[in-house]
């Protein structure tokens, strides 16, 4: 259990902004309290960049309340009861305390204004988001146990679990990726209630359930809200592709089955994140998503050989492609899924580093396979290491190391991140006598192709080059240009 502060110690962490915002609304006749995440985040130790307000005012007398303070006003969220501001730099959402039902089958709530701030608590998604300070006095109003369930690092609802998740399913995944934020733990009953109720997640928009996944990929204890996703069955309906690894027993017969590995390796990428200045400022979801999702497609490649092993043979391209279809039907963008699916792709491709020297032609195709993503792939590849054979990890981690090297040294020689074929489009035309079109396209790969080979040429060996490859093609004739 941590040591919280008491409610008296968080006026200073407080902005101006919350106290003058409190006395307009004490001066038009009406309560106002700070609620929800930014009041858990206060006992945190943090100030949370939203700005979270209740009140028994109408919107009209919200909007009142703030007339000539405020700098703008939004009413886009009228129809819930709530008015949105900006103060300088702060925004602020304030929100008629509400009492709201759903219907069984939607997401979308019936809204009615209350009149009561403890009821308006109960209607929070759990217990540590369901605490409200009163302002100005700072008075803690915590009818569930918010506070202690903080400290205990236990997540509870207000009422019953099976209750609130039925009125918003979604609350579900938000456990999970409150586990992964916070580090806390599920009560026994929100389990429960979380195993029970996994397939109403079915009613959630695809964008909702991607937004609290990204969330909870990107929090400070990944592995403890995934693991939870598919201890309770939810992953089943979000990421069924993590699921099925459960029952994969790891190539190598090594101490973990497919599932914990893709967890250890999550774990590992996310502490190989750079700082803000570095390749791969951390938390970084394509990173962290590639190495949970690394290994997907080794169930369905699973083989047992004649010798007893197991194989999984091409599982990295079918994995890409699964990872695809999974972040499509997720909707995630198309940057972010082509991203992820060539990490994935990839992620193999370095064994054959360490088993047989690679030449430099085959270090060039490394660099231009992975072209954006090499750093991440950097990341992958080594936390894609799990044998507890100390000799073995060494022995990668030593060829990985004299990889990087070697694309260094190339990079410095060649500007490797940016490798073009030693004649661009124009000089390819100028010196064929060609018109824009596919056999330009052709030749353009073709010098790519032999820039990789090879090496950069110098502009007469090139042109060499470039005539030879034409003299072999059926749209072959005479140059124009000597």
């Amino acid at each position: 259990m941590q040591q919280l502060p008491p409610p008296s110690a968080l006026e200073g962490l407080l902005p101006d902004v919350v106290f003058e915002l409190a006395r307009r609304f004490a001066a038009s006749g009406h309560e106002l309290s700070l609620v929800g995440g930014p009041v858990r985040d206060l006992f945190l130790g943090r100030v949370s960049p939203d700005l979270d307000f209740t009140t028994d005012a109408t919107p009209d007398g919200t909007l009142e309340a703030v007339a000539g303070w405020a700098d703008a006003t939004w009413e886009v969220g009228r129809a819930f009861g709530t008015i949105a501001l900006r103060k300088g730099e702060h925004t602020i959402e304030v929100t008629t305390y509400r009492a709201e039902a759903y219907d069984p089958a939607s997401r979308k709530p019936r809204v009615a204004f209350g009149t009561s701030l403890e009821d308006d608590l109960f209607r929070r998604d759990f217990s540590m988001n369901a605490m409200a300070l009163r302002l100005p006095s700072l008075e803690l109003v915590d009818p569930f146990g918010g506070y202690t369930d903080l400290a205990a690092g236990v997540i509870r609802t207000p009422g019953a679990a099976e209750s609130s998740f039925s009125d918003d399913p979604l609350r579900m995944m938000r456990a999970a990726r409150f586990a992964s934020q916070l580090g806390v733990r599920v009560s026994d009953g929100v389990r429960a209630a979380m195993t029970g109720m996994a397939d109403r997640i079915g009613i959630i928009s695809a964008e909702r359930v991607r937004d609290e996944l990204v969330k909870l990929v990107n929090g400070a204890a990944p592995r403890a809200g995934v693991d939870l996703l598919v201890e309770t069955g939810l992953a089943d309906h979000v990421l069924p592709e993590v699921s099925a690894l459960r029952l994969e027993l790891d190539e190598h017969h090594r101490h973990k089955d497919v599932y914990q590995h893709s967890l250890q390796v999550l774990e590992q990428a996310a502490s190989l994140e750079s700082g803000p200045d570095g390749p791969v400022p951390g938390p970084d979801f394509v990173l962290r998503f590639a190495a949970l999702m690394h290994d997907v497609g080794k169930p369905a490649t699973r083989r047992f050989e004649p010798s007893g092993a197991v194989s999984f043979r091409h599982h990295d391209a079918v994995g890409s492609k699964l990872v695809k279809k999974r972040m499509r039907a997720l909707r995630f963008d198309n940057d972010t899924i082509k991203a992820v699916a060539r990490l994935v792709e990839l992620h193999m491709r370095f064994y054959g580093y360490g088993d047989a020297g690679w030449t430099d032609s085959a270090v060039r195709r490394y660099v231009t396979d992975a072209g954006p993503y090499l750093e991440r792939l950097h990341r992958l590849t080594r936390s894609d290491v799990t044998t507890r054979n100390r000799r073995k990890a060494e022995r990668l981690a030593f060829a990985y190391d004299d990889l990087e090297t070697r694309i260094a040294e190339l990079a410095e020689q060649e500007e490797l991140d940016a490798v073009r074929p030693d004649l661009d489009g124009g000089a390819i035309m100028e010196l064929l006598g060609l018109e824009p079109g596919p056999v330009v396209g052709r030749a353009y790969r073709h010098m790519l192709e032999m820039r990789l080979e090879n090496g950069p040429m110098d502009r007469p060996a090139a042109e060499a080059v470039l005539r030879a490859w034409w003299s072999g093609q059926p749209e072959a004739k005479e140059p124009t240009h000597e």
